[in-house]
């Protein structure tokens, strides 16, 4: 379910509760960090429960991408803060919180979507920046996160011939080696406009380059029928991620109670 809160939710009123956008987080960290951090895990819980509700035992959330000045709004209030840690602070709270709710977090997008100049779901960004350490440094500190979640976007210090998503050297170099990450590896939509091709192809081609798992969202019956089709089983080395993640949400969840979490977040953010 991607449901990171704000403008991204899939799950909204009447049925379901409204969450704050991450920057509004960020400011409250700016602030008073330990209430933000505080309000971040609340966040994470409050989701959580609606997505357990709802049945679903995933949530596409934190976004661990910087806010950076000039970029395209794409991410925008999406991401908590301009500064890495205050990003990998946050984002941990509101995995965390996730956790304790039952529901397993996805990190997203590695390994850095916030200075992109142009929108992914319409067009492949590219980022011409060489110096890129304060874009990774939220992933790395919570490279021990159950998924993280593969940016279409090409970093032309890393690899200048492929989106991340498809890029074996992003993913290898940089998202399971700089980063340590040994968990879930999960493509963005495959059926965004950043990447051409036949969505069966694509998919073959992110897990060739070392994602665990395809993911395609446009409702396209007949293109998803062609990816199962084409794409293979799950390797070994998927299924003991896969596996990992569902132990640690089974060791991690405690039992809440929705009202006094959600009027506590609310005082917090007042």
């Amino acid at each position: 379910m991607d449901q990171e809160g704000g403008r991204v939710a899939r799950l909204r009123p009447p049925h379901w509760r409204a969450h704050p956008p991450a920057a509004a987080l960020g400011l409250l960290f700016d602030a008073e960090p330990a209430a933000a951090l505080r309000a971040a895990w609340l966040t994470g819980a409050l989701i959580g429960l609606d997505c357990r509700a709802a049945g679903f035992t995933i949530a596409a959330a934190p976004v661990l991408d910087l806010s950076i000045p000039g970029a395209h709004d794409v991410i925008g209030d999406r991401a908590y803060a301009a500064h890495p840690v205050a990003v990998a602070r946050l984002g941990r709270a509101v995995a965390n919180g996730l956790l304790a709710a039952g529901v397993l977090p996805v990190g997203k997008h590695a390994p850095g979507h916030g200075r992109a100049r142009v929108d992914s779901h319409l067009s492949l960004p590219r980022v011409p920046e060489d110096d890129l350490d304060a874009d990774f440094r939220p992933f790395t500190l919570n490279g021990d996160l159950p998924w993280l979640m593969t940016a279409h976007i090409v970093y032309a210090a890393l690899d200048p011939n492929a989106a991340a998503t498809m890029s074996s050297i992003v993913i290898r170099d940089v998202i399971r080696g700089r980063f340590g990450f040994k968990g879930v590896l999960v493509t963005d939509d495959l059926a965004m406009k950043a990447l051409s091709g036949a969505p069966a192809d694509l998919a073959a081609q992110a897990l060739a380059a070392g994602c665990d798992i395809a993911l395609y969202c446009s409702g396209d019956f007949a293109a998803n029928e062609a990816i199962l089709t084409t794409c293979p089983a799950l390797t070994p080395g998927a299924q003991a991620r896969l596996q990992a993640g569902r132990t640690r949400v089974a060791a991690s969840r405690l039992t809440l109670v929705e009202a006094p979490l959600a009027h506590e977040r609310a005082r917090l953010l007042s």
